[in-house]
């Protein structure tokens, strides 16, 4: 690790060295931890939660910028305004704005960028969002029109998320590889398998405000090393570090550490494939969500930092319904429910990602579907193999995964979606509040699709996690929330 931070000191001094590199004065080199490689660096395309991790508002920056609170702030957009009918948007850009390859970033770029989002053979996960948008008019540079389809009181959230960046046309088509965004950082560096390194972009439009010149991505899965490479030192900040049985030593070096437990909009699940016999049979999927003691298991696979839920939406979120009655804990009604579906003797496969919530929860998962008669083999798997396989191709019976995105419920109107969960009763109503833009209307329709999600037993619904940061004692701008997952760069600091 020695020779590794000389490097990057070395790394770090060239930068300083370049044109245009002063206004990052005073600044020291940023490490940054994380558990899992994106496998790509194009959020658009890509449904990867670690890309987000990297890109957004660091590398790719969206029309606007998302709080820890949850509310979009301005960010490529300085403002904006939206009809009483909530159909018709108008978003006003900052002026002079570009991308990193010098490309002039305007209407027009937003236009290409929603088009894309939206086009047949998309792979963007927000596809519906920007199904959604009947017209695009660009009258001058820095004014874009959207008329929508539906109404869509969240679109300036829902604009502010990863898979809404703006991308410059002319290289979209390699992002993945090599994005070119307009935001401060620029990829410097990618060594595959261990670290990615991003560099300040000395043109960016408020480029004397930042703070970290050059910050770099380790890519770190084991807890153990996780911890490790905090306390040698090796690591400055780690975001959602898989921390939780060694927070002691941090907490107690106040002089070294700071600690930062965030509540978060992710939800932690046990998806069922409905494609798969005789997992389509809801009364199967109930017994296996009332075989699940969830406090047993926020304890086994979160070590105890997280909160139960019965349903998909978390409690900040608002309109939230407690769906946990409908998924209680009843092993004697789970037994039940097999014998009367004729699967008690079932046998199922359990696809585990490398997460360590997903690897250490799985063991208690199998175990406590066994209580009820299921016999359940564990399968460890990488993160290439559960987007290839499991999201994309549905090859899988459960598998225990968190969802992180804060908006995105609508995935159960989703065709196609990978547990492949089909009702034209949810379908129905969820239209319905899709079409409403009376928000008394929209609240009572969203609580009777979190029911009904909840009764179908869609998943078997689990925690909503909390998410643990260690990070030096002198690092500032840390989120007290976790809306969403970005890590901003441009917001940290060195005391």
């Amino acid at each position: 690790m020695t020779t590794d931070r000389r490097q990057f000191n070395s790394l770090l001094l060239a930068t300083l060295a370049l044109p245009g590199a002063a206004q990052a004065q005073n600044a020291r080199p940023l490490v940054i931890g994380m558990t899992l490689e994106p496998p790509g660096l194009d959020p658009t395309t890509g449904a990867a939660s670690a890309i987000a991790e990297i890109v957004l508002y660091n590398v790719l920056e969206p029309l606007t910028k998302i709080a820890p609170d949850g509310r979009a702030q301005p960010l490529l957009a300085q403002r904006w305004s939206v009809s009483e009918d909530q159909k018709r948007w108008i978003f006003q850009l900052r002026p002079g704005l570009r991308f990193h390859n010098g490309a002039v970033l305007d209407a027009a770029a937003v236009k290409f960028s929603f088009e894309r989002a939206a086009a047949e053979g998309s792979t963007n996960k927000d596809k519906r969002v920007f199904s959604n948008i009947q017209r695009i008019d660009t009258p001058d540079p820095l004014s874009v029109h959207l008329q929508l389809k539906n109404p869509e009181p969240e679109l300036p959230e829902l604009l502010g998320q990863a898979t809404a960046v703006i991308v410059e046309p002319g290289s979209a088509a390699t992002n993945a590889q090599n994005p070119v965004g307009s935001g401060p950082y620029r990829l410097a560096q990618w060594q595959r398998g261990a670290s990615l390194t991003l560099a300040a972009w000395p043109q960016w439009r408020d480029a004397a405000s930042i703070r970290i010149a050059r910050a770099q991505f380790r890519f770190i899965s084991e807890p153990a090393a996780q911890v490790a490479a905090l306390l040698a030192g090796d690591v400055d900040l780690f975001p959602r570090v898989a921390a939780a049985r060694s927070l002691a030593q941090f907490k107690n070096q106040p002089r070294r550490f700071q600690v930062v437990v965030a509540a978060s909009r992710a939800k932690t699940i046990l998806a069922i494939n409905h494609q798969r016999a005789p997992l389509g049979d809801v009364r199967v999927r109930r017994a296996i969500a009332l075989a699940l003691d969830r406090r047993a298991l926020i304890q086994a696979a979160a070590d105890g930092y997280g909160v139960p839920l019965g349903g998909y939406v978390t409690p900040q979120t608002p309109g939230f319904v407690d769906c946990t009655d409908l998924q209680p804990h009843d092993p004697a009604q789970a037994r039940a429910l097999l014998k009367a579906a004729g699967a008690s003797a079932l046998q199922l496969t359990l696809k585990l990602p490398p997460v360590p919530y997903a690897r250490q929860g799985g063991e208690l998962v199998a175990a406590q579907l066994a209580q009820v008669g299921l016999r359940v083999k564990l399968e460890n798997i990488e993160w290439a193999q559960w987007l290839s396989g499991v999201y994309a191709g549905k090859a899988y019976d459960l598998t225990l995964i968190s969802h992180v995105e804060p908006h995105d419920f609508g995935n159960f109107a989703r065709a196609g979606y990978y547990w492949g969960y089909q009702s034209a009763q949810f379908n129905a109503l969820y239209e319905r509040m899709q079409a409403s833009a009376d928000p008394a209307q929209r609240r009572k329709l969203f609580a009777e699709a979190q029911r009904l999600v909840a009764q179908d037993a869609v998943a078997a619904f689990l925690y909503q996690p909390q998410w643990i940061t260690v990070a030096r004692a002198g690092l500032q701008g840390l989120w007290s929330d976790t809306p969403l997952f970005a890590n901003d760069l441009s917001a940290l600091s060195w005391r």
